[in-house]
């Protein structure tokens, strides 16, 4: 009889890298869902992200694109200027990011290179309000890597969500980030039952092993 088990390797020839958030909205100081943030949580999410995140997912973009494994990324951002088509909870929230605007736009640190699709959203999950789902099976993935932010709202929201749907998870511990250590820390227990764990280096590592290329070499 087969064990079934969330702990086994990435197949690249059937993976994605899903970038969750990671736009100027609440990833950039002058972003609009930045503003309400006490000082303690801005300092403790910007100081992740300079110095941890933003570099490990430039590491995760450059090791997928060389393995030819797919990067997508999700980004909270209305269909409409006025936002009537948000989720009901988006409202409630207050979270708003106008179509075309700046707060919806990508990171620049790592931005999409050309035919990386975004999936624009307006609700928690990815999953919920666009059709990634659709499209990643129309691309014949079933190990799904994720990371961004926030880790314990969207990011967690779409672990549970894909896992539902068939796929294999494999989180990035350490290209995510919330709102402080305490939050990113309880969020990775919650949902340690739904997917696997990995640390960048550790994927890296994997990624090389699996398809036989020399990243080290073409990172360089």
């Amino acid at each position: 009889m087969t064990t079934l088990s969330r702990e086994v390797p990435i197949d690249p020839g059937h993976a994605a890298l899903l970038i969750i958030d990671v736009q100027n909205y609440c990833a950039h100081p002058h972003g609009a869902g930045s503003h309400p943030l006490d000082p303690q949580q801005r300092h403790y999410l910007f100081d992740r992200l300079r110095q941890t995140v933003l570099p490990n997912l430039q590491l995760l973009q450059s090791a997928c694109r060389h393995a030819r494994i797919e990067v997508v990324y999700a980004a909270v951002e209305n269909m409409t200027r006025d936002g009537r088509d948000r989720s009901l909870d988006y409202k409630i929230s207050g979270i708003d990011v106008p179509c075309g605007s700046w707060d919806a736009q990508i990171l620049v640190e790592i931005a999409p290179a050309e035919d990386e699709m975004v999936f624009r959203k307006t609700s928690s999950s990815v999953f919920v309000s666009t059709n990634v789902d659709y499209v990643l099976r129309n691309l014949g993935v079933r190990s799904l890597i994720v990371a961004g932010m926030m880790t314990d709202q969207c990011v967690e929201s779409a672990v549970r969500d894909a896992c539902d749907l068939g796929y294999l998870v494999t989180l990035i511990s350490d290209a995510c980030t919330t709102t402080s250590a305490e939050r990113h820390e309880q969020s990775l227990i919650g949902i340690r039952g739904y997917c696997r764990q990995r640390t960048t280096n550790a994927l890296f590592s994997e990624i090389a092993a699996l398809t036989a290329v020399d990243l080290t070499r073409r990172l360089t």
